[in-house]
This record gives C-alpha cells, structure tokens and sequence, in this order.
C-alpha cells in the first residue's frame, strides 16, 4: 500500500526486515526521511531510533513512527526520543505522505538556515488561512480574524512549524523565552479562544494526549476556497 502511495508521490521506498537491516542500511545508503514501527523482530524500534539519532551521520534524518501502538506512553517515547511525527495505524496513506513532506520540508529548512540561504516568512498560509507577520493581521479566506497578541504569536508559531509536537512549555517558551510564568491550564484557554475564532480551520490545531498541540496539515482540508 505504501509503496503504491509513494511511487504516485515519486518517492522511492526502501523496505527492511528489521531494525539492524534498517540501521546498516541506513548508514551505508542514507535516507530523506525514516518511516519506524516499534513492534519490529529484535531490536524493537524505540531502541532503533535511539541508535539513529546517537548517530551523527543520522541524527537529523527525518523520522516518523508509525506503528499501532497509540498508547499516550507510547507517544510520548517516541517524540521524547527524537521521532518528527508519529502516525498510529490504521491511517491514511495521503496523510501519511503530508507527514513526509512537512519532514522533509523541515529539513530543507534547517539546511538554508545553517547555509545562510534562508529569508524569514513573513506571509504564512494554511489553505485558505493567510497570516501576514509584519501587517500583524489574519484572514480566513476574505474574512479579518480579530486575534489577540498571544493568539496571534501562537498560530504565527504553529503555521510556520507545521505537523510538529508542541508540549504546553515548548509553546510558551518559543513565543514568550524560557521561565516565563505560565500554567497549563492558561495554555488551553488561549488555544479554546483560538479555535473558536478560526471556525472550522480550528481543527487544524490537534490535541495531542497527553503531550501538546500540533498545527495538522491535511491534504483535504487546507485546499484553499
């Protein structure tokens, strides 16, 4: 299924047995991005990925979990070990591909950033949503959202890291600095607020048990209109 999804994408996919086929493969031929299940023969994919990102020459490889295992300990190993994403079966093999594109696009990111080729984003969009950084406005469609300062700096930060797993404290820290006095609780009620005023593109900010929040780019829902 995956490899039928991959070639209309263009992607070449490589498939490995296990996790010590995947590693030696891996170091040897390199890779764009790492799909990783964790129930895997031997050494299970927890472990797995550790070893890739123990790896200098891996570290920063995209890395998408992609497993049945949805439990919230799970998730929570796997991102806290370093997995970009983490996709629980059964799902889709186009949101699947969105998830690869984010990753990848991610690293594209970081390599214009440390090559100096990179000019900030000053115009966000999300489909039909559209935030404009230096204007200090947003627009859903032909529609003016009336966004608070905070709102506004969280889905500034959302937008411009899309599909990625925020806790509450990385949110806060990456838009106020580090120890800035914030309760959780606080958190949600800025994210309520923000959803509310975003209508039906709310939903593109997903609850994350357990962990956080993440600005979802679905295929089907951001086509603009």
């Amino acid at each position: 299924m995956l490899k039928y999804a991959f070639d209309r994408e263009g992607w070449k996919l490589i498939q490995v047995k296990n996790g010590e086929e995947g590693l030696a493969c891996l170091e040897k031929d390199g890779a764009d991005c790492v799909i990783l299940d964790i129930m895997l023969p031997g050494m299970d994919g927890f472990k797995v990925l550790k070893k890739i990102r123990e790896n200098e020459k891996t570290r920063n490889v995209p890395l998408i979990m992609c497993t049945a295992r949805g439990e919230e300990a799970d998730i929570i190993t796997g991102l806290e070990l370093g997995a970009d994403d983490y996709v629980v079966k059964p799902y889709s093999p186009r949101i699947l591909a969105a998830r690869i594109r984010a990753g990848l696009r991610r690293k594209e990111i970081a390599s214009a950033k440390e090559d100096g080729s990179l000019k900030e984003e000053k115009v966000l969009r999300a489909g039909n949503l559209i935030l404009d950084i230096d204007k200090h406005n947003c627009f859903l469609g032909k529609t003016p959202l009336d966004l608070f300062a905070t709102e506004f700096a969280i889905l500034a930060h959302f937008m411009a890291n899309p599909d990625i797993v925020f806790s509450r404290q990385k949110l806060i820290t990456a838009i106020r600095g580090p120890d800035y006095p914030v309760t959780d609780r606080s958190v949600d009620v800025q994210i309520l607020g923000l959803r509310k005023k975003l209508g039906k593109a709310g939903d593109l900010i997903e609850t994350i048990r357990g962990v956080g929040y993440r600005f979802s780019i679905d295929p089907e829902s951001t086509e603009p209109s």
